[in-house]
């Protein structure tokens, strides 16, 4: 039994370490997919209209819609500064001004002009555009929190404001330039290299590889570096590679379709449309990529093996591509023969949506198991708290004051104990034992997260008293936690108690304000 329980704690922390480097890239997209899917459609309507020549490239028109539907991708490292350093619990202006340091106008003259020498402290710096880019600002912000952590704890507490910044700004922003930027491009001219090397021996080899492998690349930008080559080769005469990478964008879209035929979940249809429309349209995936590959693993896989599938049809039959153009139904006549063209990337796309609908989206980490799914009715959720009401909109993480998580309150505690709101099944319970999810006996989600970073605690100050799967009853105690320890280490107790699976009711509504005791009638979830 022993041996069991040893295995099943070592692929827990193999799953944690990747959960938390996937939460950590999805859950910096959440907040901006909205905007994601805005701009995306914004190209797609671009290039209709330029394709049907009602408008023209050379026009004020085009240049100005182009700008809105551009900018989120353009200025990626700053809005990923931004949410990112959020979700790590450090300051988001700061993660901005670091993605925003890459693209200052002075910094991004030296990569323009091609300057050469340049140095920073006797230091050379490798030279190098960071517009559009994700892996340096992700690599950046993420050693920006571990530092941002350090200094809350050495800096008198009221210089912190200005001083914690100063020094992070000073430190982050030359190592990012200096290693970070660099790193990624040592690692994509290598890619580069060891792409030419396989174009050289096997098309359909080639085909298979930079099928299944483009989508990851262009999650880590490490794609860019490719871009040269390609631009050589049709130089040249024509391009053998893009139309072995289109398999992968025609294998998102098809994840798309199979997600959007699937899902009963409304958030997650609508944004599946989204991509769609601007994937097929435009040749910008990123809605698919952020908002459905990145944030359910199994879907990494059946676009893996769709692109890959794809991509060897077109490398076997030596299909080209004539101009430089992002793969999307709009950009087929670039690619020649076009027959043999669409047989590789509609390929791709049919296994992609194929496997989706056989195999499902949702890994068994991502689901709740089937004995807990069922219709919701209409319920009343009890206080799992006493404590003083809050908004959600008062919680200075954004991923619940801005109710991307679900609809529902938050509770300033009085007493540190988490009685259960309802009869239902414990779906969800943190390894720190901060926070737990319930699924009542009527279908209500119900996470209750005590406090706001406390995840950084590790446990420390929080007592379970129930597992995951446990049945429990309205008024069973759940968790107890330790408020004035936990306030004393700088951490806000406020705890949200939200409705996850808030699209199945026609309304959430908060029942009480003022101060409100543990059992007391708290939300009213409206069917």
């Amino acid at each position: 039994m022993n041996s069991i329980n040893t295995s099943d704690s070592t692929t827990e922390k193999k799953e944690t370490v990747m959960n938390k480097i996937l939460g950590a890239i999805s859950g910096s997209f959440a907040p901006i997919l909205g905007v994601l899917a805005g701009s995306g459609l914004i190209s797609a309507l671009i290039s209709i209209l330029t394709t049907l020549g009602w408008l023209s490239p050379k026009s004020g028109t085009y240049a100005i819609l182009g700008a809105a539907g551009h900018a989120i991708f353009y200025f990626f490292p700053v809005f990923l500064g931004i949410t990112l350093a959020l979700k790590l619990g450090a300051n988001g202006y700061v993660g901005g001004a670091i993605g925003a340091a890459l693209l200052e106008p002075h910094f991004t003259d030296l990569v323009a002009s091609h300057a050469q020498n340049v140095h920073f402290l006797g230091i050379p710096v490798i030279l190098a555009s960071y517009s559009s880019t994700v892996f340096p600002i992700l690599i950046a912000v993420s050693i920006y929190s571990v530092l941002d952590k350090f200094l809350k704890k050495v800096i008198y507490k009221d210089l912190q404001m200005f001083v914690n910044p100063l020094i992070s700004l000073l430190v982050i922003v030359p190592l990012t330039v200096l290693i970070f930027g660099p790193f990624g491009t040592y690692v994509g001219g290598a890619l580069a290299v060891v792409i030419k090397l396989l174009s050289s021996t096997s098309g359909m080899l080639t085909g298979a590889v930079m099928g299944a492998a483009w989508s990851f690349l262009t999650i880590l930008g490490l794609h860019w570096a490719v871009i040269p080559i390609f631009i050589a080769n049709l130089a040249a005469g024509g391009d053998p590679l893009s139309p072995m990478i289109a398999a992968a964008p025609f294998a998102q879209i098809g994840l798309g379709l199979g997600v959007f035929f699937k899902t009963r979940d409304k958030d997650l249809k609508t944004l599946a449309a989204s991509g769609l429309v601007s994937g097929a349209l435009a040749g910008t995936t990123e809605i698919i990529t952020y908002g459905i590959l990145v944030r359910y693993k199994r879907t990494m896989l059946i676009v893996a093996i769709a692109g890959a599938i794809g991509g060897a049809i077109n490398g076997m039959f030596g299909v080209k591509g004539t101009a430089f153009a992002l793969p999307s139904f709009l950009s087929i006549p670039v690619f020649t023969p076009i027959g043999l063209y669409l047989v590789g990337t509609l390929t791709a796309l049919v296994i992609s949506m194929v496997l989706t609908l056989i195999l499902g989206y949702e890994g068994k980490s991502d689901v709740v198991p089937e004995k807990t799914v069922k219709d919701v009715n209409r319920e009343t959720i009890l206080s799992p708290l006493s404590g003083e009401i809050v908004p959600l909109s008062k919680i200075s993480d954004p991923l619940f004051s801005t109710e991307t998580v679900g609809k529902g309150i938050a509770i300033d505690p009085t007493k540190g104990e988490v009685v259960s709101p309802v009869d239902g099944v414990v779906t969800t319970l943190f390894p720190t034992e901060h926070a737990i999810g319930i699924t009542s006996e009527d279908g209500a989600e119900i996470l209750i997260i005590v406090g706001v970073n406390t995840i950084k605690l590790k446990g420390q100050f929080f007592t379970s008293h129930v597992k995951q799967w446990d049945t429990v009853k309205k008024g069973d105690l759940l968790i107890e936690f330790d408020i004035e320890n936990i306030k004393a280490y700088g951490y806000d107790v406020k705890t949200p108690v939200v409705i996850t699976n808030t699209n199945q009711y026609i309304d959430v509504v908060p029942t009480s304000d003022g101060n409100v005791q543990a059992k007391d009638e708290l939300i009213r979830l409206v069917v």
